[in-house]
C-alpha cells in the first residue's frame, strides 16, 4: 500500500474518488458553491464537479472571499471531500474551519510538495487520516 505523508491545515478524515485539476481554482468566483460544478471559462476543467471528491490541485487562486466559497459548498454538500494542494492556501483551510464551527461538517486540508504531490495526483480514490496520512483506496 502507498502512503504519503501531508502537513496538515486542516485536520479530519476522508475517503473518496480524486479530481484533479491541471491549474488553480478560485474559490470565490471560480466554482458554483450550490452544485460544485466549476464554472471559471478558462479552468481546463470547467464543468467537472468537486462535488464528495479528493480535490487535488498545485494551488488556489485566491482572495478574501474564499472562505466563503468552501465554507457555503461544504455546507451544501457540494463542496469537496477533501483538499490536496502543492501550495497550501489559508484561506481554503479557515472555510474548512468554519464549516466545521457552525455546521459540524469536515473537509481536511492538506499540503503535499515534490514528487508526493505527483503520487497523490496520480491516485483514482484515497483515503485521508486524521494527522494526514493519505492512502491510496483504489
Amino acid at each position: 500500500m502507498i502512503e504519503v505523508k501531508a502537513r496538515v491545515l486542516f485536520d479530519g478524515p476522508a475517503m473518496a474518488d480524486v479530481l484533479r485539476l491541471n491549474a488553480p481554482l478560485s474559490f470565490w468566483g471560480g466554482f458554483d458553491p450550490a452544485t460544485g460544478i466549476i464554472i471559471d471559462n478558462n479552468h481546463p476543467q470547467k464543468g467537472q464537479c468537486i462535488k464528495a471528491r479528493v480535490l487535488v490541485m498545485p494551488a488556489t487562486r485566491g482572495s478574501g472571499g474564499t472562505p466563503g466559497g468552501v465554507a457555503e459548498a461544504i455546507r451544501n454538500g457540494s463542496g469537496p471531500a477533501g483538499v490536496i494542494m502543492g501550495e497550501g492556501d489559508v484561506n481554503v483551510m479557515v472555510g474548512a474551519a468554519v464549516a466545521q464551527q457552525l455546521y459540524g461538517l469536515t473537509c481536511p486540508i492538506l499540503e503535499v510538495t515534490g514528487n508526493d504531490y505527483e503520487t497523490v495526483a496520480a491516485a483514482r480514490r484515497l483515503r485521508i487520516q486524521e494527522g494526514g496520512t493519505i492512502e491510496f483506496a483504489d
